[in-house]
């Protein structure tokens, strides 16, 4: 079947999927999003497919159809498989390589593998993409071994596949999921007048990227040079410093349980993102306190 210059998202009903559906659909897009489980609503106009990434019969026709393909999909979170190696491999790498070889019938494609910028270099301050990478989680290994399959497409199809590393991204939208996601499990905690939980001391830096930044790196990556790039803000946060921004958003304290750090985080992660502005065009519009501003409004 020839192709229409519709997008395909696989894994498209997560966080970062329904943003980025919803923008494209905004754009007179013909969107059409992959998920094993079809839960919750997704944006007016997106053609839902509920199947796994590895299913050939559902793969082959939507990779057919569609000119452009981002692929977000992922089972864990540095947490979850923090002793599990095997439950990262069988989760997450076998279902995208079986996807990624049914997607070397389709070179003509343009492709963005959406990876992540916070588990891939371990501790580092400032990373640009050309520094040696050192996960210290299954998670990041698995997303360093992803890379490097979906960089060999990239070799042997010059121009159609480029990788971002998004930091960590928060927003309207986000699920609340354990061990993941500071700003939303913040917000929630303060609205609900719960305990946080905080493991270490406070000290942990993050690179706190909101979510219309990361959707307009996407469609930057769509149209700008194939590459490698960090998307983030490009500056780092205190776990301590991120607890006063949500108190002074939300006008409300915070109560604290100290636990100890885990062994799956790392302890400073900050992205280097002038290759996205000088070859994209791309730079982030949302600064920390806007962005947790309208979060705490969309929870209200």
């Amino acid at each position: 079947m020839k192709s229409t210059g519709a997008i395909l998202l696989v894994g498209g009903t997560g966080f970062i999927g329904r943003s980025l559906a919803a923008r494209l659909v905004k754009h007179g897009k013909e969107v059409h999003v992959l998920s094993r489980s079809l839960v919750g609503e997704l944006p007016a106009g997106v053609v839902a497919h509920q199947g796994d990434q590895g299913d050939l019969d559902v793969v082959l026709p939507l990779l057919a159809r569609c000119k452009e393909v981002f692929h977000l999909a992922t089972a864990t979170t540095p947490a979850d498989t923090v002793w599990q190696p095997v439950m990262e491999a069988e989760a997450s790498l076998l279902p995208a390589l079986r996807f990624l070889e049914y997607a070397q019938q389709f070179p003509e494609n343009r492709y963005v593998y959406v990876s992540t910028g916070g588990a891939l270099y371990g501790d580092a301050e400032f990373a640009a993409e050309q520094i040696p990478l050192a996960p210290i989680s299954y998670h990041g290994a698995g997303k360093l071994a992803l890379e490097s399959f979906f960089g060999v497409f990239g070799q042997r199809y010059p121009g159609r596949l480029s990788i971002l590393r998004p930091s960590n991204v928060y927003g309207p939208g986000q699920g609340l999921r354990p061990g993941f996601g500071a700003v939303r499990t913040l917000l929630e905690r303060a609205r609900d007048d719960d305990a946080v939980v905080v493991y270490g001391d406070g000290a942990a830096v993050r690179d706190y990227l909101y979510i219309d930044d990361l959707v307009s790196a996407c469609l930057c990556a769509l149209s700008g040079p194939a590459g490698t790039y960090n998307i983030g803000a490009g500056r780092g946060t205190s776990l301590s410093s991120l607890l006063a921004v949500v108190e002074r958003v939300t006008g409300r304290h915070l109560k604290i349980e100290r636990q100890p750090a885990r062994a799956s985080d790392v302890k400073r992660i900050v992205l280097d993102i002038r290759c996205a502005g000088e070859r994209l065009g791309w730079a982030p519009e949302v600064g920390l306190e806007g962005g947790v501003q309208r979060t705490w409004e969309s929870l209200r």
